[in-house]
């Protein structure tokens, strides 16, 4: 299981469900013409169910007896999902997330890529994140 998925699973977002579509078989070709027409097939569509990240962020926080900034913390909000906030497990899902390398080096410029980058990957999977905690 990646660094990032055990976050989404924390959310109760299902990766799975959220990283790819649903596939469609390939059409075979009929072997005759049909004399009627066939009613079109459905696509399957399994939609993504948003999960509201900051209810569940805010509801953690408030039984959390430290005081943890999560709307600005990649350690705080890591640290609310009971996941390892080390320096060596940010810089394992930096590069998981392909944070470019000339960040890598300052702990502080990778915590804040990593922290935009972590919510706004949280959004794109099913998350409900509000657009001032994106930009």
């Amino acid at each position: 299981m990646s660094f990032f998925s055990k976050i989404l699973d924390k959310l109760g977002i299902n990766s799975a469900q959220a990283a790819t579509p649903a596939a469609t078989a390939p059409a075979s070709p009929a072997p005759a013409p049909v004399a009627a027409a066939a009613a079109p097939a459905q696509e399957v569509v399994n939609p993504i169910a948003v999960v509201d990240v900051v209810a569940q962020l805010e509801k953690r926080a408030a039984a959390n007896p430290q005081k943890l900034n999560w709307r600005t913390s990649i350690v705080d909000l890591l640290k609310l999902l009971d996941i390892d906030s080390s320096l060596e497990a940010r810089k394992a899902l930096a590069k998981e997330l392909y944070c470019p390398d000339e960040l890598m080096g300052d702990s502080a410029k990778m915590n804040m890529w990593l922290h935009k980058n972590v919510l706004a990957h949280i959004a794109a999977n099913g998350g409900n994140v509000p657009a001032e905690l994106l930009d």
